[in-house]
């Protein structure tokens, strides 16, 4: 009985070691972003709104590591996008329609499968004085070329559009059944590929995107180009290619945002469309400024740009809290967004009208982190 005793104690130590150990080697870490805005735009009508999402897009999210030994590790992503304003799912309804991957990580690079950005978001967020969020003149405004293609704005999680233009696999933004490969760093440069597949039986070619791209860092220099190959079928085809190059330059305590995108509609219709942007930003102790000028300029028909300015102000409580707010102007031509104007959203029916579709924005809003 003593001996049987002696083994039950063995062979728990034992459990609790490999417990420990396993636990040592893996992690799990649950983070979010509660994100709430009041929102008021002035046109041929007004609005004022409780909005989610104006600096950072809420969100709930699950990211870990196990080390597998050998300097490799399993990685993943599950993330979640949340409209704080009602409580209800973001990216139309998709339950981690934010990011959903898992893969690997090693000296050679990382490997992963799943929903993922492409470069065009990461190119529009990290490049951005207003990122590629829902208020002031962020790079949302950039888009509605090849009858209605949003490269930022994106689809939905279930490729139903947002905004018109989705691909079938719901980028370009981000991208369902994609496997995406990043170099490690050489020099301060990365490259990478992501390819989305179409899953179309008979035409494997139709709903699928090709993404390469590569980034830059040194010193005060980060630099981002791109190019991306997007081609539907169906309701909303399209066969777009966009090409993106994007730098955020550190100058004492802040930076000089600037990027440029060309959307090139291949087909017939040829309805092409560019976009640029230029914006900085300048922190001292808790306060953050910022400022953007951006253009969103389709090539085909005339009278149809929209030049947006835009200034904002942050107070930081915390690392985790603050406060925002900016004042915006949206000048739009007489046939710009169908002639009802573009905004950093979809514009509601009513604000805008042919005869006077500018808008000015303002906005207040809170961000925490966790």
């Amino acid at each position: 009985m003593k001996r049987l005793n002696t083994l039950a104690v063995g062979a728990g130590a034992t459990l609790l070691s490999l417990a420990a150990q396993a636990q040592s080697t893996s992690n799990v870490n649950i983070y979010g972003i509660a994100d709430a805005f009041v929102q008021t735009a002035r046109s041929q009508g007004s609005l004022s709104r409780l909005q989610s999402g104006g600096l950072s897009g809420s969100r709930l999210g699950f990211r870990g590591t196990e080390d597998l030994g050998s300097g490799l590790a399993a990685i993943y992503t599950l993330e979640a996008g949340i409209n704080v304003d009602d409580g209800s799912s973001g990216q139309g309804g998709v339950l981690f329609g934010r990011q959903a991957f898992v893969g690997l990580k090693s000296d050679y690079g990382d490997l992963t499968l799943g929903r993922q950005y492409s470069s065009i978001y990461l190119a529009t967020s990290d490049y951005s004085a207003f990122s590629n969020a829902a208020h002031g003149p962020s790079t949302t405004v950039i888009g509605g070329f090849a009858g209605g293609y949003e490269p930022v704005r994106g689809a939905s999680g279930t490729a139903t559009p947002p905004a018109a233009g989705a691909t079938g696999n719901g980028g370009p933004a981000r991208v369902n059944n994609s496997v995406r490969y990043e170099s490690p760093t050489f020099y301060g440069v990365r490259a990478g590929a992501l390819y989305g597949f179409g899953e179309v039986a008979g035409a494997t070619g139709d709903q699928r995107l090709v993404d390469l791209f590569v980034r830059y860092q040194g010193g005060p220099v980060q630099a981002i180009a791109s190019q991306v190959n997007d081609k539907t079928t169906g309701i909303n085809a399209a066969d777009v290619a966009t090409t993106t190059v994007a730098t955020a330059i550190a100058l004492w305590d802040g930076h000089v945002y600037a990027g440029f995108m060309n959307v090139n509609d291949k087909r017939p219709a040829n309805l092409d469309g560019r976009g640029y942007w230029l914006g900085g930003d300048y922190r001292f102790a808790r306060h953050l400024v910022r400022a953007q000028y951006l253009v969103n300029d389709p090539r085909s028909g005339s009278n149809n740009e929209t030049r947006a300015f835009g200034i904002g102000y942050q107070y930081d409580f915390s690392r985790r809290t603050s406060f925002y707010g900016s004042v915006t102007r949206f000048n739009n031509q007489s046939n710009a967004g169908g002639g009802l104007g573009r905004w950093n959203a979809a514009v509601p029916t009513g604000l805008t009208a042919s005869g006077d579709n500018d808008i000015t924005e303002f906005v207040a809003g809170l961000r925490h982190t966790f």
